[in-house]
């Protein structure tokens, strides 16, 4: 029976902690810069990844640029959710932006050919926040999640910029088929979307078009163009009580 060190998951989880920690904070980058690079070559190590020195001084020059992303994704927090007092609440206590930081961490690493320690980055956080993001997905500038508990999105989704999502959400493919692996499963959002809460959409060729709006509870499977409205219609009415009895 082969034996597999789980035991990485909790140095991963550290790892992934301090990292986040040091990119926005200068004394602690200092802190733990030779802790980061020590256990990113010991993970990788026991991994078995190959050139792993050379792949983490890539991914340190990569990092300036994750933190201008992460800037810009909690201006937009700030901007779009009305119960935000300050940027400073946005890095502390949002989970939405903690998901979407180790996201974009993990996804540099994934694009620089790293693929156990970005998902093991993934399912920490997801552990956490409740939002599941694959390292895989391309997602571009001023990401916005309110709330965020239950958004799932897949490995080869791409999300365009100023994009809005609520809780819920799902990006997911149709097909589970391994055959399928190399392929896209996961659906196009394009820049200015809204996608609100528990809305499901599946599938590799669907479009999401540029500044529509997406209602909650809908479940997408074809593409919807550019500046469209897609909303579901229930049935529920509300009566008046007699006697205190509802008719």
């Amino acid at each position: 029976m082969k034996s597999y060190n789980v035991c990485l998951k909790d140095t991963a989880q550290e790892f992934t902690k301090k990292l986040f920690y040091s990119l926005f904070n200068c004394e602690l980058e200092e802190l733990h810069e030779d802790y980061l690079e020590k256990t990113f070559l010991e993970i990788t190590s026991k991994l078995e990844l190959e050139n792993s020195s050379e792949i983490w001084s890539v991914f340190k020059t990569k990092l300036p640029e994750i933190r201008r992303n992460l800037d810009l994704d909690a201006i937009a927090f700030e901007k779009n959710d009305p119960a935000s007092h300050s940027l400073a609440e946005i890095y502390l206590a949002y989970p939405g932006f903690y998901a979407i930081s180790v996201y974009r961490l993990s996804h540099a690493l994934y694009k620089l050919g790293v693929y156990i320690l970005p998902r093991m980055m993934s399912e920490f956080i997801h552990g956490i926040t409740g939002i599941d993001i694959h390292p895989g997905a391309t997602i571009g500038e001023s990401f916005y999640i309110d709330h965020g508990t239950g958004i799932v999105i897949g490995e080869t989704s791409i999300i365009g910029n100023d994009v809005k999502m609520y809780q819920g959400v799902t990006l997911g493919g149709i097909s589970v088929s391994k055959n399928f692996a190399k392929t896209k499963r996961h659906p196009t959002i394009e820049d200015g979307v809204c996608i609100y809460a528990n809305a499901t959409v599946l599938g590799g060729d669907i479009v999401i078009g540029a500044n529509s709006i997406i209602g909650a509870n809908v479940w997408i499977t074809e593409s919807v163009p550019k500046n469209s409205l897609v909303t579901y219609q229930t049935e529920i009415k509300i009566r008046p009580k007699k006697n205190g009895i509802r008719e």
